[in-house]
């Protein structure tokens, strides 16, 4: 109990001096430590707050750039997509032109074509591979290369358009595109370090393999601007070789047209012409049928004049046959009889020519109807000619679209 009751050893004020300054100098020490961390932090912290907003400038910097170079790229791709677009409709326009182009010489060929079946109507020897049918030939095959041309011409304007709505689709795509980049490049440029909706995202820093180069990036929309510009040149040059095929079409219908319509006037014309020299010779034939008629019945009465001398002569001669014995004497009487017997006889055998009035006159009556067919054939041809065709002719009408 003693012992639990001991006082503390005591320590010598020395001891208590030293420990004094032992506890100042560890002191003295730390805090000068603690005061060069804190310049350190303090330097540290500056360097850092410095270096992060010059990085922070800069990079909003390069924001503004890169919406500076989507701008311009929107701007080249907005005004290519709009030359386009023009263009397209101008080409549309010139697609419509084509169209009925192509349908008008549809009217032409069917006339055409018509009016050589007609012809094939003509009958005898009006059935002539004239010029008139040579030139309606030429005309159906000028028609018929026509649409066949303004047919491969339309399908060539059609996949011109297809193309250029291809270019288009591209374009917008990209343009799409461009525009999503730069509303998200302007909310990035926006933000701020106050901003309430930034926060912390996992993975932000990894690049996924789909990220592009920039050479690349300008390479793709440097090649839509291409592509829309030569779709552009080759739509302008498909215009001008639709100008030059159409006005070409026209002036070939046109001129095939009046060609044929002049052989049709200088046809009617021959065959007219042909008519009133036959209706001229139908005149003529009857008139001589006519006078041939007269000259048979004025044939024939002379024959009839003479049957009663000839019946007189010969029966005298035939009752002075039966004189009697010595009688019958061949006297002056007998022998003027004879003779006036033959005389007649003679006469009468002369009128042969009756037989060759009545063929000529048969001769006349073939001719007659020979020359009423032939006009009868002039006549249908004409009808053929200047009612049928000439007249569904002039329906044709060859407009330049």
């Amino acid at each position: 109990m003693a012992r639990l009751l001991q006082t503390p050893p005591k320590f010598h004020p020395s001891e208590w001096d030293i420990a004094n300054q032992m506890q100042c100098a560890s002191t003295e020490s730390q805090k000068s430590r603690s005061e060069r961390v804190i310049a350190e932090s303090r330097r540290l912290l500056d360097e850092i707050g410095k270096a992060t907003q010059k990085t922070q400038s800069d990079v909003s910097r390069k924001i503004e750039q890169r919406r500076e170079e989507i701008k311009f790229w929107k701007q080249e791709l907005d005004n290519k997509l709009e030359q386009l677009v023009h263009e397209t409709e101008v080409l549309l326009t010139f697609k419509t032109r084509v169209q009925k182009s192509l349908e008008s010489c549809r009217e032409p060929l069917i006339i055409a074509q018509k009016c050589l079946l007609n012809r094939q109507r003509r009958s005898g020897i009006d059935l002539v591979h004239d010029e008139v049918e040579q030139e309606l030939l030429k005309e159906a095959e000028v028609l018929q290369g026509v649409i066949a041309l303004l047919g491969r011409t339309l399908e060539q304007t059609n996949e011109q358009i297809r193309l250029n709505r291809s270019a288009k689709y591209n374009l917008e795509m990209d343009l799409k595109d461009k525009f999503t980049a730069l509303m998200i490049d302007d909310y990035c440029g926006s933000l701020t370090n106050n901003t309430p909706d930034i926060r912390y995202t996992d993975n932000a820093m990894e690049i996924e393999g789909n990220f592009v180069s920039p050479e690349d990036w300008i390479d793709f929309s440097n090649m839509n601007v291409e592509k829309a510009d030569e779709q552009r040149n080759n739509s302008l040059a498909l215009r001008a070789l639709i100008d030059g095929i159409l006005s070409q079409a026209a002036n070939d219908m046109r001129k095939q047209r009046e060609i044929v319509n002049v052989a049709f006037r200088n046809r009617v014309k021959e065959v007219k012409d042909a008519k009133q020299k036959l209706e001229a010779l139908l005149a003529m034939v009857m008139e001589e049928t006519a006078s041939q008629e007269k000259n048979i019945a004025a044939l024939k009465k002379a024959i009839a004049d003479k049957e009663g001398p000839v019946r007189v002569a010969q029966t005298r001669l035939e009752t002075r046959n039966h004189r009697p014995n010595v009688e019958l004497c061949y006297d002056t009487v007998q022998y003027r009889l004879i003779s006036e017997a033959q005389e007649i006889t003679k006469n009468i055998q002369r009128q042969d020519m009756l037989a060759q009035a009545e063929t000529e006159l048969k001769g006349l009556s073939c001719r007659q109807l020979s020359l009423e067919e032939e006009i009868q054939v002039k006549e249908n041809t004409l009808y053929i000619d200047e009612v049928l065709c000439m007249q569904m002719r002039e329906s044709v009408c060859i407009n330049s679209f």
